[in-house]
């Protein structure tokens, strides 16, 4: 077992190959990692192990606040080209995007996140999870595992063999089984809140809203609105996971895709798939006057917050509002107690509604108002 840590590289890209003076590809991996306001990241680690096939990435952002902390996504990158550039841009922006999460959940965790190459209906082998926990093992505890897109309970268990920095276990493992179930908790007490500075009341009751995606997180966000008397639409690219809601759930509705969704009439828009959601082509055409989803990295580039905020809509900072998963990981390390977990979970409609409150004191869009206060939290840890 081999791994590589960027430590000191150099090297920067232009189109003739590498060389030390010229002026660096905007679009590189390293450029992001170390010239970009993306950037900063503590360690990355490029593994690979050849018998079982595994490639990933290990993208450690910050442990000012302790031990880095995120989940391992399983997916196989549509680039064509570069599938791995891909995967390691992805790692970093989702590394970075927990340490803010981590920052405004309260936790004592600085943020990380790992990818694994490759479609896991495929290549997802025992062996090679047992090879990815050796690698996460030899961080030493400076990054603790749990699911992501494509890895589930199971997965950690069988990591968790390798490796004793694994959370998202089963019970039967000493884990708190499917953080999916306050992650998606949270995202509705984040949609709550959303509702109170917008429509004066903290309930869905009587809104319609149209959640792209209802997979792990999104089937549970559905109960949820239900419960609270809203009116809701769905789409996904798996029909399997369409169906499975409506068979559940008779009077919610769907849609052909998510393009059809954008466009429906909604008074909220939960984006729960993918990040990049948020885009120069989805904001101009959404109906929604709230944005409040589960899904990473939502807003595709810098200044889309500047258009949702020109637009009137109302955007509820992802990494605020899908943080009850890490809080029920993270606190499966203190030994789970689910009531424990749920009550600081629901403390993200308090978290969302200060975030409205210092983005409109101070003019800015609550995203820009969500990475002050978390920057403001991370910098405390570093001079303690």
């Amino acid at each position: 077992m081999g791994v590589t840590t960027v430590t000191d590289v150099r090297h920067t890209v232009s189109a003739d190959g590498p060389t030390e003076s010229r002026v660096p590809n905007p679009l590189s991996p390293l450029s992001t990692l170390f010239r970009s306001d993306l950037g900063g990241h503590e360690q990355v680690l490029l593994c690979q192990d050849r018998e079982s096939g595994l490639k990933a990435v290990i993208a450690i952002h910050s442990t000012a606040l302790g031990p880095a902390l995120g989940g391992t996504r399983f997916h196989a990158y549509a680039s064509e080209e570069h599938p791995e550039e891909a995967a390691l841009l992805d790692a970093l922006n989702l590394a970075r995007g927990m340490s803010y999460k981590n920052a405004l959940a309260g936790l004592d965790h600085g943020g990380g996140k790992a990818v694994i190459l490759g479609d896991p209906d495929e290549i997802k082998t025992e062996k090679l999870l047992l090879a990815y926990g050796r690698f996460v093992a030899s961080l030493g505890g400076r990054y603790v595992t749990a699911c992501d897109v494509g890895t589930y309970v199971a997965d950690m268990d069988v990591v968790a063999r390798e490796c004793p920095w694994t959370t998202g276990r089963s019970p039967g493992c000493g884990g708190a089984g499917d953080s999916s179930v306050l992650t998606a908790f949270g995202v509705f007490q984040g949609m709550r809140a959303s509702a109170q500075a917008s429509w004066g009341a903290p309930t869905l009751r009587g809104r319609r809203v149209g959640i792209a995606g209802v997979g792990k997180v999104g089937h549970h966000l559905v109960e949820h609105l239900l419960e609270d008397g809203a009116e809701v639409v769905v789409t996904d690219v798996r029909t399997e996971s369409v169906d499975r809601v409506l068979a559940r759930h008779p009077r919610v509705q769907a849609v052909r895709d998510t393009e059809a969704l954008i466009r429906a009439d909604l008074d909220v828009y939960a984006p729960c798939a993918l990040g990049g959601a948020l885009d120069d082509a989805t904001v101009p055409v959404l109906t929604a006057k709230v944005v409040c989803g589960a899904a990473n990295n939502q807003l595709a580039h810098p200044g889309v917050e500047k258009d949702l905020d020109g637009r009137g809509i109302l955007y509820a900072p992802d990494y605020v509002v899908n943080a009850g998963g890490v809080i029920q990981v993270a606190d499966e390390l203190h030994g789970f107690d689910f009531d424990r977990a749920k009550a600081k979970a629901a403390k993200i409609f308090d978290t969302t509604l200060a975030i409205f409150d210092r983005a409109q004191t101070d003019g800015i869009p609550p995203a820009a108002a969500a990475d002050r206060l978390a920057e403001h939290r991370m910098a405390e840890g570093h001079d303690a």
